[in-house]
């Protein structure tokens, strides 16, 4: 038996929607099973026959995070050891979600998974603890970092775009940042991969759609779409700034291209360029009336 935790959030219910097409039996919880606290992940947990447990549940206001560390890292750091803890007790496995945000950015190359992490800001500091202490506590652990994940259920870069072309005739955004999207669908269907093979492939991975962009031409390709499937009325200009432009709290990695060979290779997974899946997602949406 599976336990989703997290099933509410973008990839949590993308997960949810594939595990309802498996035979698998599944477990889901959200914000009602609070995971800074051991003792009510027990109590949830004791009584059922899980061998896998997938934590979805993270604490990813990047700003407010700049105001709100013991909060971040209360659920990123604390909610992840209690979750292996759990796992342990139970002799589950654990997949739990990271983020690109551990690195800082100064590789001019893709980060592999044996890079040293240098976190800049602190919701990529409580991620990265959270990292280390399931790793304290439960051998049997994937730990998949993924980066810029945008899907159908819940706030991300490409809706916040969509919604900006239709309210505003110019939109600027930062060309100096770079990285690979990933779509929510595809990082769920490689979880669930992961799940299936069972191969005691243990340790950290990396996941994104393949290839790399900036945000700026992101936005471009992101607008140029948009156009085409009708969901826009009127022209937009889309202008190219730097980071050093963009008030932000939290600094962002500059590039955050991660190297996703370690994951295609133990469990033959094939990526899209990141381009298909998000003509896929634009064409979700219906055309202007």
């Amino acid at each position: 038996m599976i336990w989703l935790i997290g099933n509410k959030g973008m990839l949590g219910t993308e997960l949810e929607e594939l595990l309802k097409k498996t035979p698998r039996p599944y477990l889901a919880s959200d914000r009602e099973i609070d995971i800074t606290s051991y003792d009510r992940l027990f109590e949830f947990a004791h009584a059922k026959p899980i061998s896998w447990i997938i934590n979805c549940a993270a604490y990813t206001a990047v700003d407010r995070a700049e105001d709100e560390p013991e909060l971040a890292f209360r659920l990123n750091a604390d909610g992840a050891r209690h979750i292996a803890a759990v796992a342990a007790a139970k002799q589950a496995k654990l997949i739990h979600i990271s983020t690109d945000y551990i690195f800082d950015g100064s590789k001019d190359a893709p980060c592999c998974e044996t890079d040293d992490p240098h976190p800049t800001c602190v919701y990529g500091a409580s991620k990265y603890q959270g990292e280390r202490d399931i790793a304290d506590v439960l051998a049997a652990h994937f730990i998949i970092r993924s980066a810029w994940l945008y899907g159908q259920h819940g706030p991300n870069f490409v809706t916040t775009m969509l919604r900006l072309f239709r309210e505003k005739n110019e939109v600027q955004v930062v060309a100096d940042q770079w990285g690979s999207p990933t779509y929510a669908g595809d990082l769920a269907a490689a979880i669930l991969r992961i799940v299936q093979a069972d191969n005691g492939a243990y340790g950290i991975y990396h996941f994104t759609n393949a290839g790399r962009i900036n945000w700026h031409d992101f936005a471009v390709l992101i607008y140029a779409l948009a156009r085409a499937r009708g969901l826009l009325d009127h022209e937009v200009n889309i202008l190219p700034i730097t980071t050093a432009q963009y008030p932000a709290k939290a600094r962002r990695p500059q590039y955050a291209h991660l190297s996703k060979e370690k994951i295609c290779l133990k469990f033959d997974i094939k990526l899209r360029p990141w381009q298909e899946p998000l003509a896929d997602f634009i064409a979700t949406f219906p055309p202007a009336k």
